[in-house]
């Protein structure tokens, strides 16, 4: 089965599936329940349980190595779970039985695509393992909704990896799905084009699509999604959403010739919540910029640049991921 999203025969579904009423639209686009999943001794994915309501913008991160990969690939029956159970549109989801994902479409890592064959060509030839699909409208529609109309006759293979990906979500969202799972789709994209995708996204849920979306770029999800859940080492470390999860409290950067010596200080201040040396910088909470300023001056530490904001998603995330050994791992800010 291609990467870029789930293929199967229609034929083939409608005959495997038992007659069933359409759930209702009060249950979850997806349902994990008690999902691990181990290889040998290591555990991937820990006890994940996790809803996500029909028509949000779901993100799903964490740091390199944390599972969401592998959960993704038990999401789309890829991957089979040691235990637990998914349940996608309200079917249980099992591994080499494709009738739960007939209303899915996905994009994960690079899109399957045959460089010889035009983006058209390349479409078309998944509308036709539809038997009876009407795909010329569809694949029109699907190059225009990511931006790729005027390079529909160009062959795959001439495309720069942000085309390829605009490819891979159009063969996403070919059959109309009610639920669409990507992750990192916006890889090898410039800015343009990922605020294109980003309000594609938010366009899909208006029209009640279920975007399940992972990504390493946090100031991305921060701005499309409704909730985001938080996986570090296999286990959910965190889910709501995105306003909840951000502190109200205002974070304070300022730039110091010795942030570790005024880190010590700054722990005698009155107030503060939270300080954290990152290279010739703090960041710290729970106290006004000016008594911050006015405290690090009297202890002989003169800041050299003073910014503040709300903290954002990313610095909810280095704090619920951070090793005990003080160490950052890999994100795109």
């Amino acid at each position: 089965m291609p990467s870029s999203t789930p293929i199967m025969d229609r034929a083939a579904i409608e005959r495997s599936a038992p007659p069933t009423l359409t759930p209702p639209i009060s249950t979850p686009a997806l349902r994990v329940e008690g999902l691990t999943k181990r290889f040998g001794e290591v555990i991937a994915v820990d006890d994940l349980t996790l809803e996500v309501p029909r028509g949000t913008v779901f993100g799903f991160l964490g740091p390199n190595g944390a599972g969401k990969t592998t959960t993704i690939g038990m999401l789309l029956g890829l991957v089979h779970p040691t235990r637990g159970r998914v349940e996608v549109l309200g079917r249980r989801v099992r591994p080499g039985d494709p009738a739960a994902l007939r209303r899915v479409g996905a994009l994960v890592g690079a899109p399957a695509l045959i460089p010889s064959l035009s983006a058209r060509r390349n479409l078309a030839l998944l509308a036709g393992l539809v038997p009876g699909h009407d795909g010329r409208a569809a694949i029109d529609a699907a190059l225009r909704r990511v931006g790729l109309g005027d390079a529909a006759h160009r062959r795959a293979g001439t495309f720069s990896t942000g085309m390829k990906q605009r490819l891979g979500l159009a063969m996403a969202l070919l059959e109309e799905p009610d639920l669409l799972i990507l992750d990192e789709p916006t890889s090898g994209m410039d800015a343009a084009a990922r605020r294109e995708v980003k309000n594609l996204l938010r366009e899909a849920a208006a029209e009640g699509v279920t975007v399940f979306l992972s990504s390493h770029l946090l100031h991305e999800i921060e701005q499309v999604c409704d909730e985001v859940a938080v996986l570090d080492r296999g286990r959910l470390v965190t889910r709501g959403p995105v306003a909840s999860l951000l502190p109200d409290a205002t974070m304070v950067r300022v730039r110091v010739d010795d942030p570790v010596a005024a880190a010590r200080r700054l722990e005698a201040l009155e107030g503060v919540t939270r300080i954290d040396a990152n290279g010739s910088y703090l960041e710290v909470e729970g106290v006004d910029p000016q008594r911050l300023v006015a405290f690090l001056v009297g202890a002989g530490h003169v800041p050299s640049e003073v910014t503040s904001g709300r903290p954002d998603l990313e610095t909810l995330f280095l704090q619920l991921t951070a090793p005990e050994d003080g160490t950052r791992t890999g994100v795109e800010a």
